[in-house]
């Protein structure tokens, strides 16, 4: 009997030992799969918070691009309405050129802040470009030779000035990866360097044609 009972008592410890294992076990494996279903979780709430970091950032460089190009165009359109108007003899408000040089300086200094190297350049030149149309502009009622005054200001506005809008509003496309051109950088390269030259032209011709500051 003793060995009988001796073997039941050997055998409920076994018993007893399989199932308190298989408790912990269970625990264990449980607190493991917990870890990872969290560790996961967090993982995948890092990636979403990523995506919509980057999601707002490109939202956001959109909006500015798009006020770029919105005050670079009515820029353009205030000084070409202003030389028409001239031209015609009609009273001309000088606000309205004003305000839309100023609103395309107000984005263009935020431009500056946000804006990558190769984009700034460009955006600095058409920059230059709108200045020296503003100048031309402004200068036309005390030009001594006003027929000469406003087909060179109607050239510039319809040339350079026309271009430099136009090649500010391909490059934004392209950075944004709207408008891919393979060929783009040997176009954006031209363009400047035509732009550029254009502009030290007239400065130089309108320092030297006596104008003074109209309006």
């Amino acid at each position: 009997m003793d060995g009988l009972g001796d073997l039941v008592d050997v055998t409920t410890l076994a018993v007893a030992l399989i199932s308190v294992g298989g408790t912990l076990g269970g625990t264990l494996g449980g607190a493991v799969l917990s870890q990872r279903a969290n560790r996961e979780q967090n993982e995948r709430a890092d990636r979403e918070r990523e995506q919509e970091r980057q999601e707002q950032a490109q939202q956001a460089k959109r909006d500015l691009y798009a006020r770029l190009n919105t005050t670079a165009r009515a820029y353009r359109i205030a000084a070409r309405d202003a030389v028409h108007a001239a031209e015609r003899a009609e009273t001309i408000d000088p606000a309205v050129l004003d305000s839309a040089k100023e609103d395309w300086a107000d984005q263009y200094s935020q431009a500056q802040m946000a804006l990558a190297k190769d984009v700034l350049h460009v955006a600095s030149t058409v920059n230059g470009t709108l200045q020296v149309g503003y100048s031309v502009v402004r200068q036309l009622p005390s030009s001594p030779n006003l027929d000469e005054a406003y087909q060179r200001a109607k050239t510039w506005l319809s040339g350079p000035m026309s271009d430099g809008v136009f090649l500010l509003r391909v490059t934004l496309r392209h950075d944004l990866g709207v408008e891919i051109d393979p060929e783009f950088e040997q176009t954006r390269m031209g363009m400047l360097n035509a732009l550029n030259s254009a502009r030290r032209d007239l400065e130089r011709l309108l320092r030297f044609s006596g104008c003074r500051r109209g309006w």
